[in-house]
């Protein structure tokens, strides 16, 4: 139980206070971890009470869960701010059936103490109570409540951005003392009025504001503890946003922002709020606690309309671009794009095939689109052909007659495969030993849907193309299974596209702005890049060029094509281009120094990269290069200086773990160098599963043709099995780049 609310006035005078602080320290003082673990407690990953997951506290032992101010107290003085979390994914991050099932799949197979790693993040005071044990007796009011308050708020430290709850939870507290201790237990609204820059010091430390602080759960991974094979990336919210133009941390991106963009930029606004009530309000306004991303699930369960309306408008707020950008005519041989289509003049006859390029642009998320565990969610590009009569001539990406997607959609999602070679499609994080296949788009960066078609003989009039981004919150199969019926949870179109064509001759349409028919080259060029189609992309890029001369990125992107297929000399000659063109181009001189490591000019490479790096202090990749530069010339200090560099940003950087190894070695760092050594060795992808992969992709060619970069939806069928067939041959298997990636 939580200890009583107590209201005491003014008028009861400090020793009141005093007493009432003096008592709490007493009664809820955490117990000591020795005790409860010898008594009860099991302890499977060693002595540290909270592995797997990364969490740990400044306080020894367990909290008693009556420790910290429920959500309810908290609601005394923040009601808009409670109403919000209340709808949010954040306060049902336990208790909803989606999560709180498959973490029973967990338990069931691996016992409670393995879901330490989850609760980390999705119910921490579950976590530091101590709950997570065999037949523990400790409270579990608290599951209601998920994220509650006092987690975020409580907070002491952040230890790295490794996620899987990387931060240090203190003992929760509304106010502190004029020490600045903490003291537990839901003390008098009286004394915070009283006292309010001791409820600051409390619970609002400044690293709440910092995209850090959401990094500690938005990243994640597997470790060996829970599936007993080895470390496995989940996912890496943070730094995908960490690398992006939002961050405005690099200048690597495709595109630059004009402002920096943080977590709680988009998903914490302000908001409109009542003032009474509600002690946040600054200017009638508060930061929103709704935290409104992509979770349509959660509201439409529990009937939150408001919620779910906010999420709905959020994910159709300008987040995708959709350009049907061009087609290509099939006549025995290879066509030229005709692209702009818009822009055009050309003839679409009956009789003819023609292949659509859609354009997919992420232009308004700050990471992938479907960030997180896409295995179980759900979005999808719905591609429609439509004669003047309104019959279907071509559609792709339907739902079926029992309202899954069909198989050959083009979509944003992954699919987990397990030790057996079988598909987990519950989401068994834990069981998962590869990926199917990973489909995505990073922020800022495009992608490329193609689909043929075939212009019937007897069509008339014109044929209208239709793209759109779809997205569902989770796969219907999984919501079924969940819910144990037959679920109908809502498809959010994000974005779209149409465009009518005449059959016979078609005409340009009105123009649009030279730098508007520029981003549409970029895009698709971007998408040729994505899809290793590197002589279309310079094709693309030289586009572009012509449109603006001046635009240098044009011409260090013709460099990453060339630098791509390893043409160093061609990629080289672009970049000195473009820095003729701006000397102070940050961009083209990262990508010339690479090209100088690559070339084995190595002194020119370090004399490029140790200005970069201290005027772009925040670019890994930089320091990953201008390390292994400094190891080629043997000067190990300097080198484990940058690699060091590297993993502040990225503790997991594999680059780092590999080469730190040997270089430790030669400082005479023993203890040092077996670390990084092991670490590099538990998170290299090995490929013990491809057996598995490849039979997978055998016996589900339609998602394998997926995998394959280029591809064609309505392609004949024989050109799919020789696709696929190309993917099955070993040399398909993943080619290593290099550290230039």
């Amino acid at each position: 139980m939580w200890v009583r609310r107590a209201r005491f006035r003014y008028s009861a005078g400090l020793v009141a206070v005093v007493v009432f602080a003096t008592i709490s320290l007493l009664l809820l003082r955490p117990v000591p971890a020795d005790s409860q673990s010898k008594e009860h407690y099991a302890l499977p990953y060693g002595d540290n009470p909270y592995l797997p997951s990364n969490a740990t506290a400044d306080f020894t032992g367990f909290l008693d869960p009556a420790q910290g101010p429920r959500a309810s107290y908290c609601a005394g003085c923040h009601q808009e701010a409670h109403k919000q979390w209340r709808e949010s994914a954040h306060a049902n991050s336990f208790r909803e059936p989606f999560y709180a099932k498959n973490v029973q799949l967990l338990i069931d197979e691996r016992g409670i103490e393995s879901t330490r790693h989850c609760e980390g993040c999705h119910n921490p005071i579950a976590l530091f109570s101590g709950a997570l044990t065999k037949g523990s007796k400790v409270s579990r009011a608290m599951d209601e409540d998920g994220i509650t308050c006092v987690v975020c708020h409580s907070m002491k430290s952040i230890q790295s951005t490794m996620g899987t709850g990387s931060y240090v939870m203190g003992v929760p507290s509304a106010i502190v003392d004029e020490k600045g201790a903490p003291i537990p237990g839901e003390v008098s609204f009286d004394q915070i009025l009283q006292h309010p820059e001791r409820h600051k010091k409390a619970v609002s430390p400044e690293f709440l504001k910092t995209p850090e602080f959401c990094g500690v759960c938005h990243k994640a991974a597997v470790p060996k503890q829970l599936n007993g094979y080895k470390w496995l990336r989940a996912f890496s919210v943070y730094d995908e946003w960490q690398q992006s133009s939002w961050s405005k941390e690099s200048p690597l991106p495709y595109y630059k922002k004009d402002e920096r963009s943080v977590c709680q930029t988009c998903h914490m606004p302000r908001v409109a709020s009542p003032t009474q009530g509600e002690y946040g309000a600054k200017d009638g306004t508060i930061a929103s606690h709704r935290w409104v991303a992509a979770n349509t699930a959660i509201p439409t369960f529990y009937n939150y309309p408001e919620q779910l309306k906010l999420t709905q408008d959020f994910l159709k707020d300008d987040k995708l671009g959709v350009d049907i950008f061009g087609i290509e005519k099939e006549n025995g041989q290879a066509q030229p794009i005709i692209a702009p289509l818009d822009k055009q003049r050309f003839s679409l006859l009956p009789g003819e095939t023609v292949i659509a390029n859609v354009v997919i642009q992420n232009k308004g998320i700050g990471h992938s689109l479907v960030p997180e565990q896409r295995d179980f969610y759900e979005c999808w590009v719905n591609f429609e052909v439509i004669d003047a009569k309104g019959d279907v001539v071509f559609e792709s990406g339907y739902l079926k007659p029992d309202g899954n997607l069909e198989e050959s959609a083009h979509s944003y999602t992954n699919r987990l495969i397990g030790k057996e070679g079988q598909l987990l499609d519950r989401h068994q994080v834990w069981d998962t030993r590869i990926k199917a296949y990973d489909e995505t788009i990073l922020p800022g960066q495009s992608d490329l849907v193609r689909y043929r078609f075939h212009v019937p003989q007897n069509v008339k009039g014109t044929l209208t193309l239709s793209a759109r981004v779809k997205y569902r919150r989770f796969r219907k199969a999984f919501t079924d299974l969940i819910l144990q019926q037959n679920s109908n949870y809502p498809i959010v179109e994000m974005a779209s596209k149409q465009v009518t064509l005449q059959l016979g001759q078609n005409t340009p349409a009105q123009r649009e702005t030279a730098e508007a028919d520029l981003r549409r080259w970029n895009n698709y060029g971007i998408a040729l890049v994505n899809q290793q189609q590197y002589a279309r992309a310079r094709a693309a890029f030289e586009q572009v060029a012509k449109l603006d001369p001046k635009y240098t990125d044009a011409l260090t992107n013709i460099a990453i094509t060339q630098l791509s297929q390893n043409q160093y000399v061609e990629a080289q000659d672009y970049l000195s281009r473009a820095l003729r063109q701006d000397p102070k181009n940050a961009r083209a001189a990262a990508y010339q120094a690479i090209v100088y490591r690559l070339q084995y000019k190595i002194d020119k490479a370090i004399a490029t990269l140790e200005p970069f790096s201290k005027q772009w202090p925040r670019v890994r990749q930089a320091h990953i290069e201008l390390a292994y530069a400094y190891l080629l010339e043997k000067k190990y200090e300097l080198a484990r200086k940058e690699y060091a560099a590297a993993q502040a940003i990225d503790p997991d950087d594999l680059m780092a773990h590999r080469y730190l190894a040997p270089i430790y070695q030669k400082l005479g760092m023993k203890a040092a160098s077996e670390a990084q050594g092991a670490a590099y060795r538990d998170k290299l992808t090995e490929p013990s599963f491809t057996w598995a992969l490849q039979n997978w992709w055998r016996s589900n060619p339609e998602r394998a043709y997926e995998v394959v970069p280029y591809h064609v939806h309505g392609e004949n069928p024989e050109v799919k099995s020789l696709a696929v067939k190309e993917l099955l041959h070993p040399s398909a298997l993943w080619p290593d780049k290099g550290s230039a990636q």
